[in-house]
């Protein structure tokens, strides 16, 4: 009984510590998102080069697509802007941006300077669509199937070891 009061708080440290020593090795990319395999949300935007022009998520019902997620004041998505310039050179899918919490000033300069890989850049300046899609910062790239149902979600930028061992992949397993 004397060491009963001993043997609870040292049961209470070592499964904190178990818990501790697990997160170590998890990777901070990963967080999962309650949005995988559920429909992607509804919105209407505007488009960044042509105010008069607007594009929903239903008008991309029946194709792949993916939806990325930038913004030019954006250090990591200066990082990850080459990737997505040579991979919409393949022509594999339609890249979507959504320019999140800018100016429509600011966005048409860097994507002038930086080269533009988006079919059209969506644009969100209170981030409203943005927290529909649980956006933690920028970038996101959210990949989106023919029927608008989310199948990955990447946070922080895309590498070129990220866009060829996840991304291609899946992408080509959805286009089949």
């Amino acid at each position: 009984m004397r060491y009963l009061r001993y043997l609870i708080p040292l049961a209470a440290f070592v499964v904190l510590t178990g818990f501790l020593m697990k997160g170590l090795w998890m990777d901070p990319h990963t967080v999962p998102s309650p949005l995988i395999d559920k429909p992607a949300p509804e919105f209407r935007l505007t488009q960044v080069a042509d105010p008069g022009k607007s594009i929903g998520r239903d008008d991309m019902l029946g194709k792949v697509w993916l939806l990325n997620v930038w913004a030019s004041w954006c250090v990591s998505c200066r990082e990850e802007h080459p990737v997505l310039v040579e991979f919409a050179k393949t022509g594999m899918v339609p890249i979507y941006g959504l320019d999140y919490k800018d100016t429509r000033d600011e966005a048409l300069k860097w994507l002038e300077r930086l080269g533009n890989p988006y079919q059209a850049s969506l644009f969100d300046p209170d981030g409203r669509v943005g927290i529909d899609y649980g956006v933690y910062g920028v970038p996101e790239t959210y990949v989106i199937d023919r029927t608008g149902t989310i199948r990955y979600k990447q946070i922080g930028p895309i590498t070129p070891e990220i866009l060829h061992d996840k991304i291609v992949p899946l992408l080509r397993k959805l286009n089949a």
